[in-house]
């Protein structure tokens, strides 16, 4: 009982207190902060000006062939029509632009957690001690509250596409950063002994060895990556990223359940799409191809 009125007499650290402080320390490095919103913002720009330039019906086209020649073993028609009319859906309900801006944020993030996860994902892999630092660091990730992550993207970035970019990366890196570990762990070490007896470097080991048999589990990684990221969309809405979700949380705002329902099918949709194309560059359509035979 003493002991215990002893730890209350301490008092409650001073958590918030710390937080602040440190990101009172990061905000003066406004440089470096704005350096980085130029530079995403320029992304970001480009690869909507190329969604905008592209006919809506030509943008159909080319994702209709893309998944043919993707799964042109297995020939997915019934998802290739699915792709058809739910495009087609998103074009008559007027949401074409806003899924555009929603696909440009998901590309954008799963550009920056692929150059950021698969090199540290692969660190980890090599390393004991790298992986004793970082993977309680992306269970913290992992677990900690979505909308937790706004509030930093918006201290550092602001308003506006970026901070959501920033907290979609956050929210979405741990599990290629776990698969990469995982995959590049699991390939087996009788592959190895013969690179080696081979003479293959520690590069061309990595290379032409590991990635090649890890490719299934990182891509996993991936698509785990963009389904955390497209299911951001609508909470980055709140700090002024356009897309879907932007209609979606201005549909709650007004109590207007039709528009509400009318965006997030769009949201299914493309979540739908993006799932399935990352799983078949995964190999996903090769495995089900073997299946089939």
């Amino acid at each position: 009982m003493n002991s215990l009125l002893s730890i209350a007499s301490i008092g409650a650290i001073p958590i918030a207190k710390w937080v602040n402080a440190f990101f009172a320390w990061l905000t003066g490095f406004a440089g470096f902060f704005n350096a980085i919103t130029l530079f995403l913002n320029t992304v970001m720009n480009g690869i909507q000006w190329v969604f905008d330039i592209i006919p809506i019906w030509l943008f159909i086209v080319i994702i209709l062939l893309g998944t043919w020649f993707l799964f042109r073993k297995t020939k997915h028609w019934g998802f290739m029509l699915f792709e058809l009319l739910g495009f087609l859906l998103i074009w008559n309900q007027g949401y074409w632009r806003e899924m555009t801006q929603t696909l440009d944020l998901v590309l954008t993030t799963c550009l920056l957690i692929i150059i950021i996860g698969v090199p540290l994902g692969t660190w980890m892999a090599k390393s004991k001690i790298v992986q004793t630092i970082v993977s309680p660091i992306m269970s913290f990730l992992q677990t900690m509250p979505a909308f937790v992550y706004l509030i930093p993207a918006v201290a550092l970035f602001g308003i506006g596409q970026v901070p959501g970019v920033f907290a979609s990366v956050i929210f979405s890196i741990p599990p290629i950063v776990n698969m990469t570990n995982l995959g590049i762990r699991q390939v087996p070490s009788e592959y190895l002994e013969v690179s080696e007896s081979f003479g293959c470097t520690a590069w061309q080991k990595l290379f032409k060895v590991q990635f090649p048999l890890a490719k299934p589990t990182v891509m996993s990684g991936i698509n785990q990556g963009i389904m955390l990221a497209l299911s951001m969309v609508v909470i980055a809405s709140m700090i002024g990223t356009m897309g879907l979700g932007e209609a979606v949380y201005f549909a709650v705002g007004r109590n207007d359940v039709g528009t509400g329902f009318a965006a997030g099918i769009a949201i299914v949709i493309l979540a739908i799409v993006l799932d399935k194309i990352s799983k078949g560059l995964g190999g996903a359509n090769k495995t089900d191809a073997g299946s089939n035979e």
